[in-house]
């Protein structure tokens, strides 16, 4: 590699990583006890065929029980028994061999699940010896307040009086607590106050760190090198190509952690589940080869969205500005659903009045997710400086806490670290992302809703960028996490093409179908909320479609919230889904309109593909992406994937048909595999734009990987309005190109757009050798 020094800040992976080999393309699969080890082996011949290099799994170890996800380990020494146990995870390592694909598995370092207490040997015997368990040093818990404090009981003053002691348990409802040695006589409540925890209500924090505001995930102290040893032996064991790691920023020293992981898996391909900012760089230190693909997501999504738009989605959002929504929902996030973990960090700063105040402003003026001290000293002095601007009251305190949050040895700062990180998930990603409404396909995990739109130019550099410093580090479309998937923000970007058409459809249907009056002028961000999910997922399943404003309403909290729903509110604001499928004429013109921006969607949703699978990094295929998915927040985008029917139409592909852009979605699958095999019978190296001219060249995308030329239409509705790429042209090197497509093959130096992108929107040059 060539190119300047990386900046301070900046990973440079090949430094560490071009020992190992170049990682390949991976596909995700939500291993899980419905879609177990033994499902997921019979699928490992269609992800060779598909043109993978590596199966990139759901967490394998043991979870709690049902658990759909695998996020919540109760057992680390051992493989889920739930998805097969050892000897279906055997059959998956043998079929990975056998078909010449890796693995790379999904880890969870920072916590572990605690909502059935019996389930969790460690948890079950913290519980019972306190703080004489041998497993006591595994969780953060705060001892210095006594009991554990365990938020499982209803809000009624008088719930405890449902404990029951049955033999050797305490027993709620249909949770059971393990009674400690010499202490189970007497009448339940008398044993309860003998226990080394106590029994609150939900509506309380714990003694324990948790993931975010999640009590049923207990914080893990893996800092300890026994917890480290303990927590990982078997998954090392595994020897796996590659390890994800989940949530590094709830550490409380992550490049730490990532050193000791790396010395022992020195050979694997190593990432983060690291949610950058735009413009925000990994820490340098860090011995990891990238992230699992945020940044890529925002800026290839970005591509496709017409900046021309922007005046008119502003205009219908209203007054709300981006900064103060997010602002706004972090304070609250961090003096409510987290007040509890701001108050530990409180208790550390005794002497400092309104220690708490601060703290909590501070964080909910964080730019960034977190520093990794004394790496990202300038995001607290940022904080500082908004945090003053916004509250003046608060200066004195203000400058005493930072005093203390910019020294790393501080506990105060180790533990300021861990909650900024989770200020800005809860209160940007679940609660602003669900208020602040312009336009949602730019409410993403990483993100940035108030950037509408990524120049060509912005794309090449940040790409040439990524081919420099962390050609290995993943990029994706799509994950078990994203707020809704890639095709339908591929539709959604078609609005910003046509703001006057959407804002009168907006008109219709909004007072065709109104949503419910709230407390405060939430209702016009939900319904634009609701419509642009209409838009950019109709046809939807009516229950989906519930499902899912129901939680968007919740998580912004505003007329309704999980805590507290308001179940008038929600019933009103059902009754406006249904009518969008019982009102003949408005269902009628919702698909009339969706029609008309579909097709449009589409080659937005193949250029995207094209330009994610072909630009620097190596890609993830999120499962069942690699046809049309119209998924929205989980747990929709964990619905199952009908393999077999992918089967059969890449068997259609590969006999030789080629497929119309349609609704079977077998143009992405050609897409798809066709860029997956090109890169797995050529490495995809160097990064260079090459030229388009003409009058229609801000309608496409291309560049050069050595040799590869992948081209993409973009904002495809105002190319069509202009009539097609009249005499625009793609400028080639000398030489014989063919398109891994089609088949087709040119020599010119100067090839009509027109020719090239007759067939489908994208096309794949390949340069003969």
């Amino acid at each position: 590699m060539t190119g300047p020094r990386p900046e301070a800040g900046e990973v440079r992976s090949e430094e560490r990583s071009d020992e190992r080999g170049r990682p390949r393309p991976t596909y995700r699969i939500q291993v899980r006890p419905d879609f177990d080890l033994l499902a997921t082996a019979e699928q490992v011949d269609y992800l060779a065929a598909l043109g993978v290099g590596h199966l990139y799994s759901a967490p394998l170890l043991a979870a709690a029980p049902g658990s759909a996800h695998g996020y919540d380990v109760v057992d680390h020494s051992r493989v889920n028994p739930e998805l097969g146990g050892p000897a279906a995870f055997d059959r998956l390592r043998e079929a990975l061999r056998e078909a010449g694909l890796g693995l790379v598995v999904d880890i969870v370092p920072n916590h572990a699940g605690v909502a059935v207490p019996s389930a969790n040997p460690a948890w079950w015997d913290v519980l019972r010896r306190g703080q004489g368990s041998p497993y006591a040093p595994w969780f953060d818990i705060d001892w210095a307040r006594g009991r554990i404090r365990l938020p499982v009981l209803a809000d009624d003053p008088a719930a405890l009086d449902d404990l029951k002691v049955v033999g050797d348990e305490l027993v709620y409802q249909e949770q059971c607590f393990p009674i400690a040695d010499g202490t189970g006589g007497g009448e339940p409540r008398e044993v309860h106050d003998r226990q080394h925890y106590r029994l609150v209500s939900w509506r309380k924090g714990p003694s324990y760190r948790r993931f975010f505001a999640v009590s049923t995930l207990a914080g893990l102290r893996v800092e300890d090198p026994d917890v480290f040893d303990a927590t990982h032996a078997e998954i090392l064991r595994w020897d796996a190509d590659g390890i994800r790691v989940d949530h590094p920023d709830g550490l409380r020293d992550p490049g730490a952690y990532l050193a000791r992981l790396r010395g022992t898996a020195p050979s694997a391909w190593l990432l983060v589940e690291k949610i950058l900012r735009p413009g925000e760089r990994l820490p340098r230190s860090w011995p990891v080869d990238g992230t699992t693909g945020y940044d890529a997501l925002g800026e290839v999504c970005g591509l496709f969205v017409d900046p021309d738009g922007e005046e008119t989605f502003s205009r219908l959002a209203g007054t709300a500005r981006w900064p103060d929504v997010a602002y706004q929902s972090k304070v609250e996030a961090a003096t409510t659903l987290l007040a509890t973990e701001r108050d530990r960090l409180a208790r550390l700063a005794p002497e400092i009045p309104r220690a708490a105040e601060a703290l909590a402003e501070l964080a909910a003026c964080f730019e960034v997710y977190r520093s990794y001290l004394p790496s990202g000293a300038r995001h607290l002095a940022a904080a500082r400086v908004e945090a003053g601007h916004r509250r003046p009251d608060l200066t004195e305190a203000l400058d005493a806490v930072t005093t203390r949050l910019g020294d790393p040895e501080d506990e105060l700062a180790a533990r300021f670290q861990q909650y900024t990180g989770a200020v800005m998930a809860k209160g940007v990603e679940d609660t602003a992302y669900y208020r602040y409404t312009r336009f949602v396909a730019l409410n993403e995990v990483g993100g940035d809703p108030g950037r509408f739109g990524v120049t060509p130019e912005a794309f090449h550099r940040a790409a040439a960028m990524r081919e420099r410093d962390c050609p290995h580090s993943m990029t994706t479309l799509s994950t078990h996490d994203t707020k809704r998937s890639e095709d339908v923000r591929a539709r959604l970007a078609v609005l910003t093409e046509m703001p006057a058409e959407w804002a009168a459809a907006l008109r219709r249907w909004t007072k065709a179908a109104p949503l419910p009056a709230g407390p405060d002028s939430n209702r016009g961000a939900l319904a634009l909320l609701l419509w642009q999910t209409v838009a950019g997922a109709w046809p939807i399943e009516r229950e989906r479609l519930h499902a899912y404003l129901e939680k968007a309403a919740r998580e912004a909290s505003v007329s309704t919230s999980w805590s507290d729903p308001d179940r008038d509110f929600e019933a009103a604001m059902h009754g406006a889904v249904d009518r969008a499928y019982d009102d003949e004429a408005l269902r009628a013109d919702i698909t009339a309109f969706v029609v008309s921006i579909t097709g449009y969607g589409w080659s937005n949703s193949l250029g995207q593909k094209l330009v994610q699978l072909a630009m620097p990094g190596v890609p993830d295929t999120y499962q069942g992406t690699e046809l049309w998915d119209n998924s929205l927040v989980d747990p929709d985008n964990r619905r199952p994937v009908d393999f077999g029917a992918r089967r059969d139409l890449l068997a259609r592909l590969d006999a030789g048909w080629l497929p119309p852009v349609d609704e079977t979605g077998a143009a992405k699958l050609l897409v798809t595999s066709r860029v997956l095999r090109a890169r797995r019978d050529r490495p995809f190296t160097g990064y260079s734009p090459v030229s388009v001219e003409g009058s229609a060249a801000e309608h496409a995308v291309a560049f050069d990987r050595d040799g590869v030329v992948a081209v993409a239409t973009r904002l495809p509705a105002k190319l069509a309005f202009r009539g097609g790429w009249g005499g625009t042209k793609l400028a080639l090197a000398p030489g014989r190109w063919t398109d891994a497509l089609t088949g087709r093959t040119w020599q010119a130096r100067r090839v009509p757009l027109s020719e090239v992108l007759s067939a489908y929107p994208v096309a794949l040059l390949v340069a003969a050798t």
